[in-house]
């Protein structure tokens, strides 16, 4: 029996990726667009055969969408480092896709155990995915794109960002009144 061009695609799982930009325990709404659980997953300078299953469902989704004339103006899924060069964890070379749901994705660890506490899925660490292809024609825009499903972390990365430990910004507050904040007291008289 064929496939129904109707139905979405089946789930796959994405290789390693890092995670980016996630929103994945409340959605966030972009410009006027809906809210939606969504993150980057770059793989990296990963071996194109790694990826090949997910280009040939994004293939397939463009195929079962507009047959074997797509539009010219196609938006693929897949990005290029240099986009994103100036953000930390992004070099030329690297290959990333930007996956979103309007619904909760499932979240486990490695022993598909339910992460709970958010500050264990953060920018910076390993993670897989479980996504399918879809196309989209709004107000002008066609492509593909990916949905999320669910995600996986795999181990833990440095973490990106300016982001800091409240330990590695913070000393125990006296009880006498001292804020317990770290700072350089000589840059204090640039601004008496």
């Amino acid at each position: 029996m064929a496939d129904d061009p109707k139905k979405p695609s089946k789930n796959l799982i994405t290789p390693e990726a890092r995670l980016c930009f996630p929103s994945l325990f409340a959605p966030r709404a972009f410009g006027a667009g809906k809210p939606k659980y969504s993150c980057v997953l770059n793989f990296g300078k990963i071996d194109p055969k790694l990826l090949a299953p997910l280009k040939e469902a994004a293939r397939k989704a463009v195929f079962d969408k507009w047959g074997a004339k797509p539009p010219a103006s196609l938006r693929s899924p897949f990005r290029e480092g240099a986009d994103k060069e100036h953000l930390d964890g992004f070099v030329p070379g690297d290959i990333y896709i930007t996956v979103s749901s309007e619904q909760a994705p499932g979240i486990v660890d490695r022993n598909v155990q339910p992460i709970i506490d958010q500050r264990d899925l953060y920018p910076g660490c390993y993670v897989k995915a479980s996504v399918r292809a879809f196309c989209y024609d709004q107000q002008g825009n066609r492509g593909v794109s990916f949905g999320l499903r669910n995600i996986m972390k795999l181990r833990d990365g440095e973490p990106l960002g300016s982001f800091s430990r409240p330990e590695d910004d913070f000393v125990p507050a006296d009880p006498e009144g001292d804020a317990g904040g770290r700072s350089d007291r000589g840059a204090d008289a640039l601004f008496d």
